[in-house]
């Protein structure tokens, strides 16, 4: 068992390596990958065995590996870095007016604002530390940054969305 405090268990970057630890299961499942999933689509480059080591903070991981485990989940190399935990004081709406966008239809959107669309939800991803690919939700400060780059009126964001075929339309349960 491993001890959490670095200068007891003789590793002075132990706990360093466990908050990495965490950062790369978070991002892996985040990504709904297993283990061997990440085994598998990284044709082996990253053992099963290995990557849990990482995670479970047990081994060191270098930069350059670091860097790579980065480009395969689609990430940048900082958000695999512990941080402090940040609160978010702006509350996500749930009366049933929260706007979901649908991640993956925003990848093919060619149409209209499609490129500034793209790049201000990859910054919210990288913003919120949310890389699950899938969905994102749209809170009040996001509707106001979208209204701008729709040139709609707020009230407007909803509906110009829709029309773009960009809002999630499958239950929370069942992502």
């Amino acid at each position: 068992m491993m001890n959490t405090d670095d200068e007891d268990d003789g590793a002075p970057g132990a706990e360093y390596n466990r908050r990495i630890g965490g950062r790369l299961r978070d991002i892996r499942r985040q990504k709904r990958l297993t283990l061997q999933d990440v085994e598998a689509n990284s044709g082996a480059e990253f053992k099963a065995s290995v990557l849990g080591a990482y995670e479970r903070g047990e081994r060191a991981i270098s930069v350059p590996r670091l860097e790579r485990l980065a480009r395969f989940y689609l990430v940048p190399i900082d958000q695999l870095l512990p941080r402090e935990p940040v609160t978010d004081d702006r509350a996500v709406e749930i009366d049933g007016s929260a706007i979901v966008i649908d991640v993956i239809k925003l990848g093919a959107l060619e149409i209209g604002p499609a490129d500034k669309l793209q790049r201000f939800f990859r910054m919210v991803e990288v913003e919120r530390q949310d890389y699950n690919g899938r969905i994102l939700t749209v809170r009040g400060d996001d509707r106001r940054a979208l209204a701008l780059i729709l040139d709609v009126p707020i009230d407007d964001v909803r509906s110009t969305l829709d029309r773009l075929d960009l809002i999630h339309r499958q239950s929370y349960s069942t992502v």
